[in-house]
């Protein structure tokens, strides 16, 4: 920040969101959207640095020389590692935040959430899985969440090539054999936004940012927040159309 190399540790929670607290400055931090909420430099913003969550052989086949955390094994001895379940222990806890998220989803379903250019989406990760390419729009930026040959591994891409937006579907049934193809073009695309075959051969696609999040937390922090479906509960019951009598015989 503005030159300084910042500390952070753990502060507290926030809506059931980690804060952090920087030893320099003593400012606390949101976790989620990396702004300053309090002390010095509160009104601040981090930068994001752009991550991946992958599975290991996917990260592994793109980055072969890549490094990996090893485990300390004192945490092992001390067994302060969460356990593989951990997800799954979470999602049973109750949801207590400031604002209840309503919607049509459940406060701990996982959604694809993405914010570009002033809006923000988001889908149920489950609904991007299955779709294996989810074309959709955000505010005027057009998106594709497409999901790695490992069927668990998602990215997000602006789908705009040379001023066109582009019509991404899965060819084939199987995640780990199936095509990523446009439609405009028929060309082939790979899981790092690159066309592999085709009339499009050498383009490539915009990374965009995603996050991968409770639906209360992505709603608590993006309220405005547009979602795969609407949810606009109805104010009064909708009238039904009048049918005529049959005519008399």
């Amino acid at each position: 920040m503005d030159g300084r190399r910042l500390t952070f540790r753990l502060s507290g929670i926030n809506n059931q969101n980690f804060v952090m607290r920087d030893d320099q400055t003593g400012t606390w931090w949101q976790q989620v959207s990396g702004a300053a909420i309090q002390g010095p430099l509160k009104g601040r913003q981090l930068t994001l640095v752009p991550h991946d969550e992958l599975l290991f052989e996917t990260w592994k086949a793109e980055e072969p020389a890549g490094r990996v955390l090893k485990i300390d094994e004192r945490i092992v001895k001390e067994e302060e590692y969460e356990p593989p379940d951990w997800e799954e222990h979470v999602g049973r806890y109750p949801v207590r935040v400031a604002n209840t998220p309503g919607g049509p989803y459940g406060p701990r379903t996982i959604v694809v959430g993405i914010a570009v250019a002033g809006k923000s989406k988001a889908w149920p990760q489950s609904s991007v899985i299955a779709s294996g390419a989810t074309v959709d729009q955000i505010g005027d930026v057009p998106v594709v969440i497409v999901v790695a040959p490992d069927g668990k591994s998602i990215r997000a891409f602006d789908r705009r090539v040379k001023g066109q937006a582009l019509t991404f579907v899965r060819a084939g049934t199987d995640a780990k054999t199936s095509t990523l193809l446009d439609l405009e073009t028929m060309s082939e695309w790979d899981f790092e936004g690159h066309a592999t075959k085709g009339d499009l051969e050498g383009a490539s696609l915009a990374r965009v940012e995603y996050l991968l999040d409770y639906w209360f937390d992505w709603r608590t922090y993006h309220p405005d927040t547009a979602v795969l479906k609407s949810w606009q509960p109805l104010t009064k019951k909708p009238k039904m159309p009048e049918i005529p009598p049959p005519p008399a015989p």
